[in-house]
């Protein structure tokens, strides 16, 4: 083919790939039943004076699936490590044993699952959106390229290809998530 096309095929899977990078991380802090130190992940931390990701300043750890433990590397960070998890509001209520924080996950409500999977379904519809950008952006710059009508076609139809297979990977993605959070 073209090496203009190949670049523009290139740039455009490689936009497709964020947008899956993207809603894999989102999907991540969305709490199923189970607890997960990726519930945690967005929690920022007041360590010295600047914000600090919490798993920059403590160890997360999962002992169980309704246990999740944040054992600080200072002692001292215990109350900032607490406020800050308040601070949050993410519906948790930590436990400081004086060594380390201990929070007890409490089991999803069906209305509450309902309203998660809902969230994650947002969040799939986000990334297909973010998929046809990529896509709309490919087809326009396929256009301004100086090829046949032919060529242009056939790389229409390749990006088609691309966006139908992202399409189908977000949908799979959301339905291992949905199945998740709805499992009790």
């Amino acid at each position: 083919m073209n090496e203009e096309i190949d670049f523009i095929l290139d740039s455009t899977k490689e936009a497709m790939d964020k947008a899956i990078s993207h809603l894999e991380k989102e999907l991540a802090g969305i709490r199923a039943g189970r607890a997960t130190p990726a519930m945690l992940s967005t929690i920022m931390v007041n360590y010295y004076g600047s914000q600090t990701p919490l798993s920059q300043v403590a160890n997360v750890n999962t002992p169980d699936a309704r246990t999740i433990s944040i054992q600080p590397w200072e002692k001292n960070m215990l109350q900032e490590i607490e406020k800050a998890i308040m601070l949050a509001n993410i519906g948790f209520n930590p436990m400081n044993n004086g060594d380390n924080i201990i929070i007890n996950v409490p089991p999803l409500t069906e209305e509450r699952r309902i309203s998660l999977a809902k969230q994650a379904k947002a969040e799939a519809e986000h990334a297909k959106v973010g998929v046809r950008n990529a896509r709309k952006d490919a087809n326009n710059e396929i256009k301004k390229v100086d090829i046949s009508d032919d060529m242009k076609k056939n790389a229409e139809a390749d990006v088609q290809k691309l966006t139908d297979d992202y399409v189908k990977k977000v949908d799979e993605k959301y339905a291992v998530k949905e199945k998740e959070i709805m499992t009790v």
